[in-house]
């Protein structure tokens, strides 16, 4: 029972984990109808930024607080810069924009800043554990267990209590309206890259706890795990999107906890074969055509 508890925590924090990127990702896609595969190195840019930050002797909270800004004020320009000048032209030109995008900050980390993973001493307080009886849990899965409900719900609260939040909802229900009704289409989809970058450098600060250092092609795999996730749970839902990301946790933790060994290898192509048996049964995803944000 021990070992069934700990195998669910783990897969609470990284399905969280993929939850975040996941909901980033559903975001712009209920807004722009784009899937942003330059999405990843949001990620990849706040553990930079709080690399860089503690190597000029931040404290770690005030490093981890303006990683975050930075994740955001990068989704803010990567907006600007790269997809507004976009914004009326087909999907296909502005799914190559996302993937330019994603190549050109690739080569950007490593040339400039090198191909070499960057340690990062995580503080010893969230390397440890609690005991609860004769039961141990880490606290960086805790933490990141935490950070993503924290995350969410405040997601959630933004969305239905704020001016902005309500015109993002209108926004993904039926963009043209919601303009011709007086919206400012620049400020919503603006606080939705800046939300979505929010939500990256989060999951890429958890992330970091877990492995302890950042590359320029640490945000490649979540994303890939984090787009599956949003195709899981229907493209353009928020709440598909965490269920998706969820579930995907929870198959990797469990399939490598439970599998014989000699299936290990076969791990990731059992999770995904389950996945693709999910359309099978629903189509569209868990929810279906969803609607976007609600």
């Amino acid at each position: 029972m021990e070992f069934f508890l700990q195998q669910f925590i783990n897969a609470l924090a990284l399905g969280g984990t993929y939850a975040l990127i996941a909901i980033g990702l559903a975001m712009i896609f209920s807004v722009m109808n784009l899937i942003n595969f330059a999405h990843g190195e949001l990620m990849t840019i706040g553990g930079y930024a709080l690399f860089f930050l503690l190597a000029m002797g931040a404290s770690f909270e005030v490093a981890l607080l303006l990683s975050l800004v930075a994740a955001a004020l990068a989704a803010i320009a990567m907006e600007l810069v790269a997809f507004r000048p976009f914004r009326n032209a087909d999907i296909v030109t502005m799914l190559l924009t996302s993937f330019a995008v994603s190549s050109i900050l690739h080569v950007l980390f490593q040339n400039v800043i090198g191909v070499r993973p960057k340690a990062i001493a995580v503080p010893p307080a969230l390397s440890g554990a609690l005991t609860f009886g004769t039961f141990n849990v880490g606290i960086v899965p805790l933490i990141s267990i935490l950070a993503s409900v924290v995350s969410v719900a405040a997601l959630v609260l933004f969305l239905r209590a704020t001016h902005v939040g309500v015109a993002m909802r209108a926004a993904a229900q039926d963009f043209r309206t919601t303009q011709l009704m007086g919206v400012n289409a620049n400020a919503v989809i603006l606080a939705a890259f800046a939300i979505s970058g929010l939500l990256a450098g989060v999951a890429g600060a958890l992330w970091i706890f877990q492995r302890g250092a950042v590359d320029p092609v640490m945000g490649v795999l979540p994303l890939l795990k984090a787009f599956i996730a949003v195709v899981v749970g229907g493209l353009g839902s928020l709440p598909g999107a965490a269920v998706g990301g969820l579930l995907l946790g929870a198959l990797e933790v469990f399939l490598r906890a439970y599998l014989p060994e000699g299936l290990l290898p076969f791990r990731d192509a059992i999770s995904l074969s389950l996945v693709i048996g999910v359309f099978t049964f629903y189509p569209h995803g868990l929810f279906g055509d969803a609607d976007a944000v609600r």
